[in-house]
């Protein structure tokens, strides 16, 4: 079975920009919402996401939305704990191929690191 996790090095979830998500009002607070909106870089990206790294700079102090625990998937957008790996899975495939590409090196890593290949 194939088991979310975060891939160091990926940074796709750091590409923030609100055309490609408009719904954001849907699921964050107006506060979450403002926020989520002042991390929007000129170039879309987070502007704590270190592009020589590829890493976020305020990881361990990261908004709520950020993270990936099931409470929080629970509020966001209703996902019961037991659906919040396949549900991580679904998101991350989906903006690393927006990001990078369906065939592009942090795609095949995700799928390698996560197991999607014996996935059942």
């Amino acid at each position: 079975m194939a088991t979310w996790k975060c891939v160091k090095n990926c940074g796709a979830c750091c590409q923030l920009d609100p055309s490609d998500r408009p719904d954001l009002d849907t699921y964050l607070s107006p506060e979450e919402l403002q926020i989520y909106l002042g991390l929007v870089g000129e170039d879309g990206w987070c502007i704590n996401y270190d592009q020589a790294t590829r890493e976020c700079k305020i990881y361990s102090d990261r908004p709520s939305f950020c993270r990936v625990e099931a409470n929080i998937f629970q509020r966001l957008y209703g996902i019961e704990a037991e659906e919040v790996n396949d549900f991580a899975i679904d998101c991350c495939c989906q903006q690393i191929d927006g990001v990078y590409g369906e065939d592009s090196p942090e795609m095949v890593r995700f799928a390698e690191e996560v197991d999607l290949d014996n996935s059942d």
